[in-house]
């Protein structure tokens, strides 16, 4: 069976030797998991920092006593690929963070597209926030990733406008545009930012402002995707594109 992944906030400086998993993670590494003595774990921070380990003992039900191996460091991938994701209705942002994760995405920015139905205001878009990243975290778990994307707080247009202008290669996914996502010229060095507009459609002042930031209009395919799944479908034919997933 392979080994589980589990969270930790912090390796003690020293790497090697005894870790002690308890709280939620614990709980469910004892409870649920039902892991015992002898069994394997990959702890991770979540940040690139991980260790193999094997469990020595557990106690109670939610302590988890391991014994770990060499904490190494997975360097961050090259190019980066950033999704700007407006934001859908209902649980179907979650649905695409979840994917977006799992096919390796960087980096996820909320947007608040003028077309969005959905706007994350006050507690109540702290708590949207709060599901994507919990969303990203487990992802990155059952994934088997040692380096979770982040999850950045919710970008106006402007914002957005200003994170495309300083990438290598900047693509809005639009009907409007010429050239198919799978033949664009892609450049040796620098990140990768791709925007996906909402159910409405990016508008064309949003269009015209990404543009100018250095931005063009791609098309991904004959069919018309639902925007929590045209990202993961993009950001796999990038990744594949980049040498990333050879």
């Amino acid at each position: 069976m392979t080994a589980p992944v589990f969270v930790v906030d912090r390796f003690d400086d020293r790497g090697e030797g005894r870790h002690v998993l308890d709280g939620p993670e614990g709980r469910h590494a004892v409870s649920v998991k039902r892991l015992r003595p002898g069994e394997g774990v990959v702890l991770t921070d979540g940040a690139g920092r991980w260790a193999e380990g094997e469990v020595e003992a557990t106690e109670g039900k939610d302590r988890l006593i391991v014994r770990l191996g060499h904490v190494v460091e997975e360097p961050e991938e090259s190019p980066r690929l950033t999704v700007v994701q407006a934001l859908p209705k209902g649980d179907r942002g979650e649905l695409a963070v979840e994917t977006m994760t799992e096919v390796g995405v960087d980096a996820i920015v909320p947007w608040a597209a003028s077309r969005c139905i959905t706007q994350w205001k006050g507690e109540r878009g702290l708590k949207a926030l709060g599901k994507w990243r919990a969303t990203a975290r487990e992802a990155g778990k059952q994934s088997r990733r040692v380096r979770f994307p982040e999850v950045a707080d919710a970008a106006t247009s402007k914002q957005v406008a200003s994170l495309l202008a300083g990438a290598g290669f900047a693509a809005v996914l639009h009907e409007s545009g010429t050239e198919a996502l799978a033949t664009a010229e892609l450049p040796a060095s620098g990140d990768i930012v791709l925007v996906v507009g909402p159910e409405g459609g990016v508008s064309p002042e949003e269009l015209e402002l990404f543009e100018r930031a250095g931005a063009k209009p791609y098309r991904l395919g004959r069919s018309v995707l639902r925007t929590s799944t045209a990202g993961t479908a993009a950001a796999a034919l990038l990744l594949g594109r980049t040498g990333r997933w050879s």
